[in-house]
């Protein structure tokens, strides 16, 4: 990881508007939490959850006036610089990232290396 990488975190205005509907459906929350886990054939994945209350070692990231994308700190080294996407291509849909610091995927597109 190079430290040329922006610190900030993108949120695209299709990620914003399914996190909107998302905590809508659901009827509470104040956001998503984003991280990463340790997993899959490459080594990572990217995580997330609804967030109720929020965590003051949180990297918070507004979407509108009451919600929030919330990165957690131990995974933000990994995620610094990455852009949130919410992509549908034909009958598959799902949020996305686009990240700088991935150094490589699985073939399968559900983890990735750093």
């Amino acid at each position: 990881m190079t430290e040329s990488v922006s610190e900030e975190f993108i949120i695209t205005e299709e990620a914003r508007e399914r996190i909107e509907f998302n905590i809508e459906k659901r009827g509470k929350g104040i956001g998503v939490r984003v991280g990463v886990k340790t997993t899959g054939c490459s080594g990572m994945a990217y995580t997330m959850e609804f967030v109720d209350e929020p965590r003051k070692e949180d990297h918070v990231y507004p979407i509108n006036d009451v919600l929030s994308v919330y990165v957690d700190p131990k995974a933000f080294q990994y995620l610094r610089g990455s852009t949130m996407d919410y992509v549908k291509q034909g009958l598959n849909e799902g949020f996305e990232f686009i990240n700088p610091n991935e150094k490589g995927r699985c073939g399968c597109g559900e983890s990735f290396t750093v």
